[in-house]
């Protein structure tokens, strides 16, 4: 590629690329320079230092979860949108483990403040609304459901639930159904 055709958003789409098919600690300003067969220097213009390449990559993987999570849910409530939402995490956690693993990082205050992040916090949000909770239960709502989903795909990608029957599906859609569950009991009259 010639160095004239690269931007911001072209140096951040190969360094996701790169974290898809090498690993998320793969991502480097050098790796990425043999990559489009120009000088590491060159990439200074694009992208201020690794640290900002890996808050792209956040950033860009947040925006495409979003989307892909806006659709799965979209017309869904209750433990439809919970389910669809839940295996639109998984589905993109399998396809782009990569980007998966940029979205595990703690987020740079520009992240956090992104329209990436908001979409997506605004989507989950509107689905644990589907469930009644009063709004100031929402955050310990939304953070059982990332603990949950994250951790779950965590174990599952290092091969940790993989040891015995049944197949971890069965053990994923246990998980959701105890989601709804809580989600539907959640204790309304709490204090703090």
């Amino acid at each position: 590629m010639a160095r004239a055709n690269l931007t911001s958003a072209v140096v951040i789409a190969a360094a996701a690329e790169l974290a898809d098919r090498e690993g998320f600690d793969a991502i480097t300003l050098s790796a990425l320079a043999r990559r489009f067969g120009v000088q590491t220097a060159s990439l200074y213009s694009h992208v201020r230092d690794r640290s900002s390449l890996l808050d792209g990559v956040h950033e860009l993987a947040l925006g495409e979860l979003a989307d892909r999570v806006a659709i799965a849910i979209g017309g869904r409530s209750g433990r439809d949108a919970l389910i669809a939402l839940a295996d639109a995490h998984r589905d993109y956690a399998r396809q782009f483990p990569g980007r998966w693993a940029a979205l595990q990082r703690p987020a740079a205050s520009s992240t956090v403040d992104s329209e990436a992040a908001g979409h997506l916090v605004a989507l989950t949000l509107a689905m644990l609304r589907g469930y009644q909770l009063p709004e100031a239960e929402l955050v310990h709502a939304t953070r059982l459901l990332g603990a949950t989903i994250n951790g779950f795909l965590a174990l599952e990608a290092s091969g940790s639930l993989s040891h015995r029957e049944p197949a971890t599906d069965v053990s994923w859609r246990r998980a959701l159904d105890a989601l709804d569950t809580v989600f539907r009991s959640w204790p309304t009259d709490r204090q703090s």
